[in-house]
């Protein structure tokens, strides 16, 4: 998985490009980056198939952390992180995994490893992820990208 910086650059896009926005950014990338326009060549078909593909990948992430998103699911986030125990958590790459009980399950990007050693060392990792976790480091949930 790419960081954050790097979907935003595929795209052309800041951190305060609204949703809306990043919708017709990646409709027209796709116009023109579509394999269907690159018929002339097998090689120049699969470069644009890959090239679709990253886009696709790109759009799909950043919808996922898009304020828009999250503010739909505030509700449940809140809810998950307040009242459901913590299952399981892994770290790769500053992007920590939190599994929960209610079978919900968040990304956090950008996570420094001094705060995940910390999280590991806690006597309590749920009330330390509440507090320095949960609501500082962008997040997407992941368990409804699992399910679809």
């Amino acid at each position: 998985m790419k960081k954050v910086g790097d979907y935003r650059k595929i795209l052309g896009v800041t951190k305060a490009t609204e949703l809306k926005e990043i919708k017709s950014i990646y409709r027209g990338l796709m116009k023109d980056w579509h394999p269907d326009k690159f018929s002339e060549s097998a090689e120049s078909q699969l470069a644009a198939e890959e090239k679709s593909k990253e886009i696709i990948e790109a759009y799909t992430f950043l919808v996922s952390i898009a304020p828009e998103t999250l503010e739909h699911a505030k509700e449940e986030y809140i809810q998950t992180t307040t009242l459901s125990n913590i299952q399981d958590f892994q770290y790769k790459d500053q992007i920590l995994r939190i599994d929960f009980f209610d079978g919900s399950g968040y990304e956090y990007f950008d996570v420094p490893r001094a705060m995940y050693i910390k999280l590991v060392n806690a006597d309590s990792p749920g009330r330390f992820a509440r507090r320095h976790i949960f609501n500082a480091f962008p997040y997407r949930n992941v368990s409804k990208l699992a399910t679809a």
